[in-house]
């Protein structure tokens, strides 16, 4: 099949789902190592676009190739350089069940950062978290930017999306809950987790909200100088998870 015209109704489709209300089941895929990401991680693939000369590298896709030129790979992408291919997949969906043997979860409250959130996605996948949970108002997990900043790691870990206190209550009672804050007493390069856990990071501009710190058992820090008032939320993140797990 080949489509060049970027008035294509199938092209117009596609592009709505740059939006977020339009990703209620589907969502983009741009660039190799995210559709082969995708693919080896079992998410349905809908169809994908491919710049015709390149087509070879997509064999793996069978059926679901659709012949195209740059005109419209730029029309569908979201990045400033198109990719070679830009696909739809179905999202992916996962039992709640999944947390109650989970031994180590981490809880994002409140990001607002795609790139952050697909970076962290990445770096919990690296460090053997089992499963992240995003809570309150947080950015749309099938985001483009954070779908590419997770390179192919965005489905090899559960992400569930909770919105009050009760669900977190409910799933997460049972484990040491630890808050990580500026002020904690205890500096993270002595601090010794036990399982089960949940790893409580807020926003980067609020922090976490006084009710998860209330939850909270725990909380810890990380050393650094007094000069610098803070580290980047994916790369705290990074810093936590590899002292707690690795």
């Amino acid at each position: 099949m080949e489509i060049t015209s970027v008035n294509n109704d199938l092209v117009k489709e596609t592009v709505k789902l740059q939006q977020k209300k339009y990703r209620t089941e589907k969502f983009l895929l741009e660039g190799f190592k995210p559709i082969e990401g995708a693919y080896n991680s079992g998410i349905k693939i809908d169809y994908v676009f491919v710049l015709a000369e390149k087509a070879d590298e997509y064999k793996f896709l069978g059926d679901k190739i659709i012949l195209t030129n740059e005109q419209v790979l730029k029309k569908i992408s979201t990045t400033d350089t198109a990719p070679n291919a830009v696909g739809v997949g179905f999202k992916k969906q996962y039992d709640r069940g999944i947390l109650d043997s989970a031994k180590r979860v981490v809880l994002l409250e409140g990001i607002k950062d795609a790139g952050n959130l697909g970076t962290i996605l990445r770096t919990s996948a690296a460090f053997g978290v089992d499963a992240v949970v995003l809570y309150g108002d947080s950015v749309d997990l099938y985001n483009p930017k954070c779908v590419r900043s997770a390179v192919g790691n965005l489905w090899k870990i559960p992400v569930f999306d909770m919105k009050n206190h009760n669900e977190i209550k409910a799933a997460f009672s049972g484990f040491r809950r630890i808050a990580t804050l500026p002020r904690a007493k205890n500096y993270l390069k002595s601090f010794e987790v036990k399982e089960p856990c949940l790893v409580m990071f807020g926003s980067e501009a609020d922090g976490l909200s006084e009710e998860l710190q209330d939850f909270a058992t725990d909380s810890v820090k990380i050393e650094m100088k007094e000069s610098v008032e803070s580290l980047n939320l994916s790369v705290s993140c990074a810093v936590v998870l590899y002292k707690l797990f690795v």
